[in-house]
């Protein structure tokens, strides 16, 4: 049964995101209990443990308590940071049913709680904006589904994979697959499949309101200067990069969505802007 904050429908208040490049002990001490509140034996959580962070457990700790769970809580309380999340991953994979949904919904609500930018996925740990970045990438995956455009779903998807990569994201990757996404997207508006986003956006006169479609135009000139053609000292950061994939996510979604009611009614499957 839900807490009484649940069942009456409050939800977690998130803080502002802080924290990326860490597991603060925090989160290492409530992962612990989590499992221990799922039913399992700190045995069952050494097993995992050794196994991400390939340290043979300690023959000499038999009982589950005190000695096995001092092991668990000393192993995490000293690997390294994304390990942490290793284990996360490794904990849920090795959960049933209904226990691993209990245990998303509350390592998720500790991320939100805490400000941690990590979210649990589907079993993977991905990378967690602020709400309208969320918004913004939830929706435009969404949508490409329903418009049948697989491959701009698969690059912004593989975007945010590059965002999540530990321990450290790929940046360059991130800003290259979300501006594939857009030019994917593009492509099929204005049914041309050989140029390039820059060239595209020369062609949406009437497509997007100007002088929006500037907008367009600025965001691949910094992905060409930024993205592709890297300079020594001057890679793009993670806010940028974030950024970028929120941007160019919002406009394949209205672009989309555009292609959608122009086939609606255009019986011939070829519309007119």
């Amino acid at each position: 049964m839900a807490i009484f904050s649940k069942r009456l429908g409050h939800a977690v208040i998130e803080k502002e995101i802080t924290i990326r490049d860490d597991a603060p002990q925090g989160l290492r001490d409530f992962l612990v209990m989590t499992i221990y509140e799922l039913s399992y034996q700190p045995s069952f959580v050494r097993e995992i443990v050794c196994r991400v962070i390939k340290k043979a457990p300690d023959r000499g700790n038999w009982s589950e308590f005190p000695n096995i769970d001092g092991e668990v809580h000393d192993l995490i309380d000293r690997c390294e940071w994304y390990s942490v999340y290793d284990i996360i991953e490794s904990t849920y994979a090795r959960l049933k049913g209904d226990q691993r949904d209990n245990f998303q919904v509350e390592i998720n609500d500790f991320f939100k709680a805490n400000g941690i930018g990590w979210k649990l996925e589907k079993g993977q740990i991905e990378t967690r904006g602020d709400v309208t970045f969320e918004k913004s990438i939830a929706q435009v995956i969404t949508v490409l589904k329903e418009t049948e455009l697989p491959t701009a779903k698969n690059e912004i998807q593989e975007a945010i994979h590059d965002l999540s990569r530990r321990p450290t994201p790929d940046i360059t990757g991130a800003i290259q697959h979300s501006i594939a996404c857009l030019e994917c997207v593009s492509r099929e508006v204005l049914g041309d499949s050989k140029s390039t986003l820059g060239e595209l956006m020369k062609k949406t006169s009437g497509i997007i309101p100007v002088p929006l479609d500037q907008a367009i135009s600025k965001i691949w000139g910094f992905v060409s200067e930024q993205g592709r053609h890297l300079k020594e000292g001057e890679t793009p950061n993670y806010k940028e990069a974030e950024l970028v994939v929120s941007l160019t996510a919002s406009i394949s979604t209205y672009l989309s969505k555009k292609l959608a009611e122009a086939k609606k009614s255009d019986s011939t499957g070829n519309p007119e802007w």
